[in-house]
C-alpha cells in the first residue's frame, strides 16, 4: 500500500457507529451514569464529547473546561462551552491557576524555568479535577487522546494519558479531523493551530518537530505495515532521519504505554 493521505482516509460514518457502540456499552457495563471529558476547545477533546453525547445523550456527558488564567485562551474557553451547548453537555468551569501556584508555593525545588516539570504538572492537575467528577457523579473519564499522540508518547503520563478508555486512542490525528467534522465539531475548533497550552507560544507540531500528517503516515508505514524505514523515507519524500526519530520516539516512550513494573522481591 502506498503512503498517501489516502491510506488513511476512514468511512466516516462506520467508525462513528462503532465507536458510539462501544462506549454505550462500556458505561452500561461499568455501572456508570455517564462519562467526563475535560474540554480544552481542541479537536480532541472536542469529538470524544460529541462522540459521547451521539453515544449516550448529552445529559449523560459532563464537559468540564479547565483553563489557567494567562496562558489558555479566552477563544479556547468560548469554544467548549459552545460545543458543550450544542451537544447538550453538563458543562462546568474549573479554573487551575489558584491550584498551580499552590504547587508552586508548596514545592521546596518548584522553578517555572524548567519548562517541562512546569508544563506537566497542568494535566495531572486537570486529570485529578476530572476523577473528582468522576467519583461525585459515578462517571467514567473519557480520555482525549489520539494514535498519533499515544504511539510518540506525546502526552502526560499520569495527566492526560491517565482515562479509564480512549474513544478515539485507535485514529491517528488525521483520522481524527474526519471523525470530528462528521460529527458536526464547529469548523472554528478544526481550523485551530493544534496546542496543549502548557507554556506561552507552546504548539504539539512545534513540540514534535512534524507536522501530523507526515507523522501519520510515518507511523501507518512503521508500525502498520511494517515497512523498512528505508522505504517510508522515500515514499513520503522524506529525510530517513526523520523516520528513524519518530521510530526512537515510539521506542523511548513505550513505558508510558504499559502499567508501572512490579518488582517482584521472590
Amino acid at each position: 500500500m502506498k503512503l498517501t493521505p489516502e491510506a488513511l482516509k476512514i468511512n466516516v460514518e462506520t467508525v462513528s457507529q462503532r465507536l458510539q457502540k462501544l462506549l454505550k456499552s462500556l458505561v452500561e457495563t461499568s455501572g456508570a451514569s455517564g462519562v467526563v471529558v475535560g474540554l480544552s476547545g481542541g479537536v480532541d477533546s472536542s469529538t470524544v464529547a460529541a462522540l459521547a453525547a451521539e453515544a449516550l445523550g448529552g445529559s449523560r456527558v459532563y464537559g468540564v473546561t479547565m483553563p489557567e488564567e494567562g496562558l489558555t485562551s479566552r477563544v479556547d474557553v468560548e469554544d467548549a462551552e459552545k460545543l458543550a451547548e450544542k451537544f447538550g453537555l453538563n458543562f462546568y468551569k474549573a479554573e487551575i491557576s489558584q491550584v498551580v501556584e499552590a504547587f508552586e508555593r508548596v514545592i521546596p525545588v518548584f522553578a517555572r524555568e524548567e519548562t517541562v516539570a512546569w508544563g506537566n504538572l497542568k494535566p495531572r492537575i486537570r486529570m485529578t479535577i476530572l476523577y473528582y467528577f468522576a467519583n461525585r457523579f459515578n462517571l467514567l473519564v473519557a480520555g482525549t487522546g489520539n494514535r498519533s499522540e499515544l504511539l510518540v508518547g506525546y502526552f502526560t503520563k499520569y495527566g492526560d494519558g491517565a482515562a479509564d478508555f480512549l474513544p478515539i486512542g485507535g485514529l491517528y490525528k488525521t483520522q481524527v479531523f474526519q471523525l470530528a467534522a462528521h460529527l458536526g465539531v464547529p469548523s472554528r475548533i478544526l481550523e485551530k493551530t493544534p496546542t496543549a497550552g502548557l507554556w506561552p507560544g507552546q504548539t504539539d507540531e512545534g513540540e514534535l518537530g512534524v507536522k501530523y500528517a507526515t507523522l501519520d503516515l510515518i507511523l501507518h508505514g512503521l508500525v502498520d505495515l511494517r515497512l523498512p524505514k528505508g522505504e517510508v523515507a522515500s515514499q513520503l519524500g522524506v529525510p530517513v532521519s526523520l523516520v528513524e526519530k519518530v521510530e526512537g520516539m515510539v521506542e523511548a516512550s513505550a513505558h508510558k504505554r504499559l502499567p508501572a513494573p512490579v518488582l517482584q522481591p521472590f
